[in-house]
Parts: C-alpha cells; sequence; structure tokens
C-alpha cells in the first residue's frame, strides 16, 4: 500500500510513467490471438523477439476452433512445444458479437421502483433525428423479466426508503421461474452506497448460486442511472458467453500441452486475467480494435511519430483512432450496434450505450468482406452487411455471391487472379460475375469503372471513420501520419489519406496480423472510476488525495487477487462547467503541485476549447468522477520482430486506376524490393497477409524498422 502512495499523480498515457515493481515472467515464448468477423490472426515471438505468424478463416460457430487450429500449425511450424508457451494474449469479438447478433444470454434485471423501462427511456437521443420509421435497436432484458423492489437512496446514499424484503423476495421467485442465465441489480443511486445491491445480490445468490449476477456497484459505481444500467445489462447479458467461449478456449489450448495462463485484451488497451473477464466481459466488447491501437502506438514511438492516425481495415469493419503525443486517446464510453460505434458526442442513441473506459474508436461497416449494393435511387453503397469468413466474397468460391469490396480489388488488378500470397485460392470469374450483374448493369458502367467506383465509396466510407476521431475532435487529420493495417488497410490507405490530405502513410511489417502483434505489446492494466461531484472551488487537495485512496484500495485488492505485487497509478479526473451534461477527462496535477485548483481549471478549459471551440473563463466548474489506471507493466522484454517480406520475382500486372489512368502495367514487388530511395507508383506490395496499394502521384521507401513509408502525392 505504501508503495502505491508513492506513485506518481500522472495521466493515462503520459509519459514517463514507471512501474513501481514487475512480477511478470519474462523469457519463454508468447503467443497473441486476435478474432476477427473474417480471419483470425496469430503471433507466436520468441524469447528473443523474432515472431512467426498465422492468418486463418474464423469459424463463426466456434471462434475457439480457428484460435486453437491457428495455435497447431504455428507450433508445428517453429517447432515448439505447448509447454514452452509462457503467456496467452487473446483479443476477441465474441462478446461484442454476442450483443450485436442478440445471443446473449436470458437475462433479468432488477430495479428501483418506478425506473422498470428506464432501458427504453434511456436519454431520448436518436442517431437520426428526422427519420420517423427509425426504430433503436430493443433493450438486451424483456420487459416482463425487468422487475422493481421497494427502495430509495439520495444522491449522498443516504437511506430515503429502506429495501423492502418482501419485494426482493417476490422479484427473486418471479425471476427464478423464467430459466433465466444471469441478472443485473441496478437500483438509483447506489453507487453512493451499495449496501441495498448488495443485499438484493446476496439473496439471488442465495436462491439460485448458479445464476451469473451483476451488481451496477460493482462494473460502475458512477453517477447517471441510464448509463449505470444499460452497462450493468450488458455485462450481465454476456457473462455466461464469455465464461463458457474462455473455458472452453482454456481446456483445447490444454489440450495441446499449453498451461500458460491466458490474458484478454480490453476495451481500454490494457489485459486482464481471463478470471476477471468472466465478470466484467462488458470491458472486452472493443478487444480487437484496440490491439491495433497499441500496435500503432509502439510503432509511433520507436519510429519518433509522436501524432498518428492507426486505420484497421480488415474483412468486415474498418477502425480509426487518434494517438497525440505517443499516448493513446481513450474515451470514457462507447456505442455498440449503432451506424459508427465511437464515443461521439455528434452521433448517440443508435446503438447500446456503455459507460466504459475504451479506447476512442470509431469503426464503419467498411472492410473487404463489406457487401457492395445499388439502391433504386442509383447510389452505390459499400457495407455496413458483410459477407464475413462464411461464405466469404465471391471470389473466395465459398458459395459466396453477394459483390463486395474484395471482388472488386480482385478486378482491378489490385489483388492476384490465382490464389493470396497466404495460399487462400481465388475464383476471378465468380468475382467478375458478381461486379458485372450487381454493379455494373443497374449502373449502365463497365466492369472495371464499377469496380474503381465501389474501391472510391470504400476509401470513403473509412475517411469517416477517421474524420469522426480527428474533426469531430477538433483534430486537423493533415497534422498526422497515417498508421495503415489489416487485410485491407494497405490497399485502401493511400487513396484515402490523400482524400484527407494527410501527407504519409505507414504500412508495418506483418499489416495483416498487426493487431495480434499489439497484443504482446500490452501491459496489464485496471481501471477504476468512482463519482466525487464536487464543486472544484469547495475542493481541497487533501479530499481529493482521500477520493483516490480509496481507488487504490481497490487496485490494491484486484492486484493482490491476481499475484501482483504492485503498479504504476495514473491518475485523471472528469470536470465539467456546472450545468453542462457531458465531462471532459483531463490530467490530476502532481500531488504538491502550487494552486492545484488553479491547475485544474487551466487543463480542462484548454481542453474544452480544443474539442469545442471555446472556453467559459469564470464559469464554476464541477469535478464529477474520480479515476484510476493500475498498470502492471512487463518490464524490459525485446520487442517483437518479424523478418522483412522477401523480394519477388519481377513481374508485372495489368492494374485499373481511373478513366484518366485507365489500365496500367503495374510492377508487383515484395517488401524485400523497396529500399530507402524512393519509388514512384504505381506498385503493388504483396505479402503474406497483406497487399499494400502505392498508388499513381505516389512513391514509397523503407525506413529503418522495415516500414513502408508511402507519401502521397496530389
Amino acid at each position: 500500500m505504501a508503495a502505491l502512495r508513492r506513485s506518481l499523480w500522472r495521466h493515462e498515457g503520459a509519459p514517463g510513467a514507471t512501474p513501481l515493481s514487475r512480477d511478470r515472467k519474462t523469457g519463454g515464448w508468447r503467443l497473441g490471438a486476435d478474432v476477427g468477423g473474417t480471419f483470425t490472426d496469430l503471433v507466436l515471438a520468441a524469447p528473443g523477439g523474432h515472431a512467426t505468424t498465422r492468418k486463418v478463416l474464423s469459424t463463426t460457430a466456434n471462434y475457439a476452433e480457428a484460435v486453437v487450429r491457428g495455435i497447431a500449425e504455428l507450433l508445428a511450424e517453429a517447432a515448439v512445444g505447448g509447454g514452452d508457451i509462457a503467456e496467452i494474449i487473446h483479443g476477441t469479438t465474441v462478446a461484442t458479437n454476442a450483443i450485436l447478433e442478440r445471443r446473449g444470454a436470458r437475462t433479468g434485471l432488477i430495479t428501483t421502483e418506478g425506473f422498470r423501462d428506464l432501458l427504453e427511456i434511456g436519454r431520448l437521443r436518436l442517431s437520426r433525428l428526422y427519420d420517423m420509421d427509425h426504430r433503436r435497436p430493443p433493450p438486451l432484458v424483456r420487459r416482463r423479466w425487468r422487475l422493481e423492489v421497494g427502495e430509495r437512496l439520495d444522491h449522498r446514499g443516504g437511506v430515503v426508503r429502506p429495501l423492502d424484503p418482501g419485494s426482493v423476495e417476490t422479484a427473486v421467485s418471479t425471476l427464478l421461474k423464467e430459466d433465466l442465465e444471469a441478472v443485473a441489480v441496478c437500483l438509483i443511486h447506489a453507487y453512493a452506497n451499495p449496501a441495498h445491491e448488495q443485499a438484493v445480490g446476496a439473496a439471488i445468490r442465495a436462491k439460485a448460486p448458479h445464476l451469473h449476477v451483476t451488481l451496477s456497484s460493482e462494473v460502475l459505481p458512477e453517477i447517471r442511472e441510464f448509463e449505470r444500467t444499460s452497462t450493468a445489462v450488458a455485462n450481465a447479458y454476456v457473462m455466461p458467453v464469455m465464461d463458457r467461449y474462455l473455458s472452453r478456449l482454456e481446456a483445447e489450448t490444454g489440450a495441446l500441452g499449453i498451461a500458460a495462463p491466458l490474458s484478454v485484451m480490453q476495451s481500454n488497451g490494457g489485459i486482464m486475467t481471463a478470471g476477471r473477464a468472466r465478470r466484467r466481459p462488458v470491458q472486452l466488447i472493443e478487444s480487437g480494435p484496440a490491439a491495433g491501437v497499441i500496435a500503432a502506438a509502439a510503432l509511433s514511438r520507436r519510429a519518433g511519430l509522436p501524432n498518428v492516425i492507426s486505420l484497421d481495415m480488415g474483412g468486415t469493419t474498418a477502425k480509426a483512432s487518434v494517438i497525440e503525443g505517443h499516448a493513446i486517446t481513450r474515451s470514457n464510453e462507447l456505442e455498440i450496434g449503432g451506424p459508427i460505434s465511437q464515443g461521439s458526442r455528434l452521433n448517440k442513441g443508435g446503438g447500446y450505450l456503455l459507460r466504459t473506459p475504451a479506447i476512442d474508436i470509431a469503426e464503419v461497416g467498411a472492410g473487404g468482406g463489406s457487401l457492395v449494393t445499388v439502391a433504386s435511387s442509383g447510389a452505390l453503397r459499400v457495407g455496413p452487411l458483410s459477407a464475413g469468413a462464411a461464405p466469404g466474397p465471391a471470389c473466395y468460391g465459398l458459395g459466396g455471391t453477394g459483390a463486395t469490396l474484395t471482388d472488386a480489388n480482385v478486378v482491378l488488378g489490385y489483388l492476384p487472379q490465382t490464389r493470396l500470397p497466404s495460399g487462400l485460392a481465388l475464383a476471378p470469374e465468380l468475382a467478375l460475375r458478381a461486379v458485372a450483374e450487381q454493379v455494373a448493369q443497374p449502373l449502365g458502367l463497365s466492369i472495371e469503372e464499377a469496380a474503381y467506383g465501389t474501391y472510391l465509396v470504400g476509401c470513403a466510407g473509412i475517411a469517416r471513420a477517421v474524420r469522426a476521431v480527428t474533426v469531430e475532435r477538433g483534430r486537423d487529420p493533415r497534422e498526422f501520419s497515417l498508421v495503415a493495417f489489416g487485410g485491407n488497410g494497405p490497399l485502401f490507405a493511400a487513396e484515402m489519406a490523400r482524400s484527407l490530405e494527410i501527407g504519409t502513410v505507414v504500412v508495418p511489417p506483418a499489416p495483416g496480423v498487426f493487431s495480434a502483434v499489439g497484443l504482446l505489446e500490452a501491459e496489464m492494466e485496471h481501471h477504476l472510476v468512482r463519482t466525487f461531484n464536487r464543486m472544484l472551488t469547495e475542493t481541497g487537495e487533501a479530499e481529493l488525495r482521500a477520493g483516490f485512496a480509496l481507488l487504490e484500495d481497490e487496485a490494491v485488492a484486484m492486484l493482490r487477487e491476481e499475484g501482483r505485487a504492485a503498479a504504476s497509478i495514473l491518475r485523471s479526473i472528469d470536470v465539467k462547467y456546472l450545468g453542462q451534461s457531458f465531462e471532459l477527462i483531463v490530467a490530476m496535477p502532481e500531488a504538491g503541485t502550487p494552486g492545484i485548483e488553479r491547475e485544474i481549471a487551466e487543463r480542462f478549459e484548454s481542453e474544452h476549447e480544443r474539442t469545442y471551440g471555446h472556453r467559459a473563463t469564470g464559469d464554476p466548474i464541477q469535478i464529477v468522477n474520480l479515476r484510476i489506471t493500475a498498470r502492471v507493466e512487463g518490464g524490459k522484454r525485446p520487442p517483437v520482430t518479424i523478418s522483412s517480406g522477401a523480394s519477388k520475382a519481377s513481374r508485372n500486372r495489368p492494374a485499373y486506376f481511373g478513366r484518366r489512368q485507365g489500365f496500367a502495367s503495374t510492377p508487383v514487388i515484395g517488401r524485400g524490393d523497396l529500399d530507402r530511395t524512393p519509388r514512384p507508383g504505381p506498385l503493388l506490395v504483396e505479402e503474406y497477409d497483406a497487399t499494400t496499394l502505392v498508388p499513381f502521384g505516389c512513391t514509397a521507401c523503407i525506413d529503418a524498422l522495415d516500414n513502408i513509408v508511402i507519401t502521397v502525392g496530389d
């Protein structure tokens, strides 16, 4: 405890934060497995950091199947036994898909009398305000499974009405008749006093110990009843799903002789143990996308690029995030299931709102497998529906018939006509037929023009995600470099960057499995929050210290449970002008800072001006929440390195670049064919896991870290 008390007062992601101690094992082989909607990516890193990669089609019926198959292939290729694996870190979309596809558990909700319909009322916000036919996704809990109990607390936790045991007995007995798997408990103002929630939880466990129970005061001890209820319900909804999935994955990896502990990537960019993931699966909703941002942040530090935009485009979606000063940008909430998944103040009400720390990621349904359609109005649309891994794009020859972005890329000559370097066979005639019948004919265009239009619409969709994390946040994308990865990111990055006037694109080694590399860069982290709710002028440093001490005590208990000694503590606060509806997260000044009240005010108003374009100097300021990040850093370990792509036999392939250039004989090369001298486009750089397109007007070279650096022309 004393070690924690001596830790520096630093903000999440602040440079220079140092661990007080470390206890994670070093040495041994480390394995990262990232499950996406279309492909599952794996990286096996040796003790010295050199890595072997594998990319396999995801098995959507049972995601663990593809993970285990890929691990077995990697172990065989590296001649490594399961007992040599020291750590497995996993990024998964299982929790996300359970919500999106409504395949979670049969879940009940117990809440305070009068608040039964809170999930449907929400915040009365709609993502499509003037669409009279728009419907929000239905609540995760049916109305008949939402029951009330008699009780009431005030905002300070004082008891206004004692908990009625009879109503608790009735509610629990009623839910037990419904054959439920999980129950969420969310009572009003439980963030200030959890006693009533704990009593209800104890009553449920006493009668039905098999049920998965979520208390809102444990998952989110924070003000705002709708956000707290929505988050607690989502956690309960996916608890049984994640429990079954992780148990199966641990059993099947154990059958390979792997006894190493399983860790899981969180939405906030840290990792947690599988045991804690079972209890807090809501923190895994953006698990997969977070790993890519972690990898991009590590690249930005090593390459000396302080400000970058990460672009992760796979087979199903494209995700964008911003890294400033080598620091990851985080949000305190996210929305899943809407037209664009992001923590945006401009676009809410279209999905399920979750109040949980997450990397600020904007996500659009534009991936290689995104289906291409022509509306009755003649508008060309790409996504959000995807062909996924089964049946996949038409060119995969696995039964898919819908035209996709990947099919368009085959028609354009950007992808090979026979098989991908990864070994996946292609059927170009099926791609030609799909694009001709479903896109070219309805639009009255040639096949190549229809395919190129599809490509440009895909670029526009990706640009939408980039604007969401830059322009909407008061950032100019022209001041950033773009780090492009994922199986399709390098194909679209240069053209998309040109549309936003971004001058530099960086494509890392093994771009198709880069998110899996990010899993091996992540640290064990716990993000904790507690409502404080004080006016800044009425708050002294001693009161702030006492509030943070409560969070640190909780962090210590969690670390002890996991067998950890200590961690660095990073502190931040949620602040707003009095009367505002939403807060901004700012760094907590270091202990003993002179005029700490003025420093907090200045940090908040600077961030307010950057985000909203103005400040209201002199208006009263309110501190709403206190936050800490307890990070167990892995100490010094070698960076993950992947061998440079080999040179390829010199050959050209015709590729189409629009009406102006038409078809051009385009060199097809390997990463090893590039050097420090910029080489003009057009070029196609083919690798095992991705293809990089360098269009006309751009140049490409290799930097000291083996990254492809594309300079984007007009």
